[in-house]
């Protein structure tokens, strides 16, 4: 039997024609930034007649379309819940149905963007285990109220806890309602501090996203700006010295530095980390306020990372490996932590995963290994050092300072290497340049990878890679130039084993069961 039928808030006719606008706003400039800058611009196309109206009129009914598509797509959508699903109904020319168990759904991620706070609206996004493609939901409801949003919320507890609603009719009315548990109320673990976010903005690597950005929204015109015309104009700049240049493109990355500075205040404003038994909650955002849930039973595993720079002051980052699951319309990592003094955070992820061993004694890599882990970079170093050094001799032979840094960061890497098994969790810490620990529990691993080169074979040393699901596409961490005994003691413990657990082991819950 169906209940009531919803609908979303008109809102979502505006949201819709925005969407589709803001996705055709690149060719709309291509096609109008063309016939402006020729036969005289403007003024040159209204003396052609109606033939340099063209484009214009072609563009009104552009945007009428899809202003009444996103009317249509409104009215058309509809949900409701029957037989513990949320069915949906949907589609501009084609009508499509979509019908969603309650129990199959993993989290329902809220955003409110400004039009969104202006009528008191949510954005809310259905996750399940099984979401379509990569970044993509289950489902959208554009612009629904938080009523209506709670409502879908108490329907999947329910169907979570086994009683599934049916409406009740007169003669059922009169028979004792079922009790459901009361769930219990999500506690704030943790919120950012002003300080805290200040820090996260000023060292954050956002100024490339946000030079990456103008040089994806540059490459839209290729065809219109002249590079021939540019290149002369800067080899002239040029001659007015290189220090004037080095100037320029000091200034140019400074005003990256502070714009991404910005998006990083925005993106996480009022940080605030709650969770309840079966959740962790992830709240953010000043402009567009985003709230994400993570569920317990999805989480794959840990990592902790820090960049030099951050690990001198005691900052580290803790991103959660979420199986299917991530946060935003890309393959975007969930971070439970953007940025917190490890003395701060470690407190509260021992409270969140009270079985995990966060500050394990480590077993590093042998000493006879240190060379592995510099002396292959030498082989695109001697080229490169022979080729400066010969064209610009003799400012090229600067290059050999190569040498030493690579070998000190070679001897910094061994040094950070290392693994610990306590009872049913692998720890693996490692270094590229930022360290990285990772926190694994047995049962969430999929698969453990030794292997051998030549060399390393020769001096009894193998490389050791651990993956685990995460999003779409898996995490993997991986400790090089270990010795081969410690590669077997890991893949012994990941193995399965037909001896009994020991009775410690047999009363370890995991964090990561489901």
């Amino acid at each position: 039997m169906s209940e009531m039928r919803y609908k979303l808030h008109p809102l979502s006719a505006f949201l819709n024609f925005i969407k589709a606008l803001k996705e055709l706003i690149v060719p709309f400039i291509v096609i109008f930034g063309v016939n402006l800058f020729r036969d005289g611009g403007v003024s040159g196309m209204f003396n052609q007649g109606w033939q340099g109206m063209i484009p214009f009129l072609m563009g009104i009914v552009v945007v009428l379309f899809m202003l009444v598509a996103g009317i249509i797509k409104w009215k058309r959508f509809v949900y409701w819940f029957e037989d513990g699903e949320l069915r949906i109904e949907y589609g501009l020319f084609v009508k499509k149905k979509r019908y969603i168990p309650f129990d199959r759904i993993q989290s329902l991620n809220y955003t409110e963007g400004i039009f969104h706070r202006l009528f008191g609206l949510v954005k809310v996004k259905v996750e399940t285990a099984g979401s379509g493609k990569v970044g993509e939901s289950e489902a959208v409801l554009t612009a629904i109220n938080r009523e209506d949003a709670d409502r879908i919320a108490s329907k999947m507890e329910e169907a979570k806890r086994g009683f599934h609603h049916h409406a009740l009719n007169d003669a059922e009315a009169e028979t004792a309602p079922v009790e459901i548990p009361e769930k219990q109320e999500a506690r704030v673990f943790y919120r950012m501090t002003l300080k805290e976010l200040m820090i996260l903005a000023t060292t954050s690597s956002g100024i490339g996203v946000v030079l990456s950005a103008v040089a994806v929204f540059l490459s839209q015109f290729s065809d219109l700006i002249p590079y021939e015309a540019l290149y002369e104009e800067v080899m002239q700049f040029l001659r007015f010295g290189y220090l004037i240049a080095a100037l320029v493109i000091f200034v140019v990355l400074a005003i990256a530095w502070v714009i991404s500075v910005f998006l990083t205040i925005f993106a996480n404003y009022q940080f605030t980390i709650q969770a309840d038994e079966d959740n962790i909650y992830i709240t953010r955002g000043l402009l567009e306020k985003k709230k994400i849930s993570v569920p317990f039973k999805r989480v794959q595993g840990i990592k902790i990372s820090q960049n030099p720079l951050r690990e001198w002051f005691g900052y580290a980052t803790v991103t959660v490996e979420s199986a299917g699951g991530s946060l935003g319309d890309k393959e975007e990592k969930i971070r439970l932590f953007p940025l917190a003094k490890k003395s701060v955070m470690l407190p509260v992820l021992s409270e969140l995963f009270p079985e995990t061993e966060w500050e394990p004694k480590l077993t590093g890599a042998p000493k006879r290994s240190v060379r592995f882990f510099y002396r292959l970079d030498f082989f695109w170093m001697a080229p490169f050092i022979a080729a400066m050094s010969y064209f610009f001799y003799p400012y090229g032979l600067v290059s050999l300072l190569l040498v030493p840094v690579v070998m000190l960061l070679g001897i910094w890497q061994h040094r950070t290497v290392g693994y610990a098994l306590t009872g049913r969790q692998l720890t693996m810490q490692f270094r590229g340049f930022s360290k990285h620990s990772f926190y694994l529990m047995k049962r969430r691993v999929q698969a453990i990878d030794i292997t051998q080169s030549y060399f390393q074979r020769r001096k009894q040393l193998a490389s050791i890679e651990a993956t685990i699901k995460s999003g779409m596409m898996g995490a993997s961490a991986r400790i090089n130039h270990m010795d081969t005994g410690d590669a077997e003691r890991i893949m012994a413990w990941y193995e399965p084993s037909s001896r009994p657990l020991p009775e410690d082991e047999k009363s370890q819950p995991e964090y990561f069961s489901g």
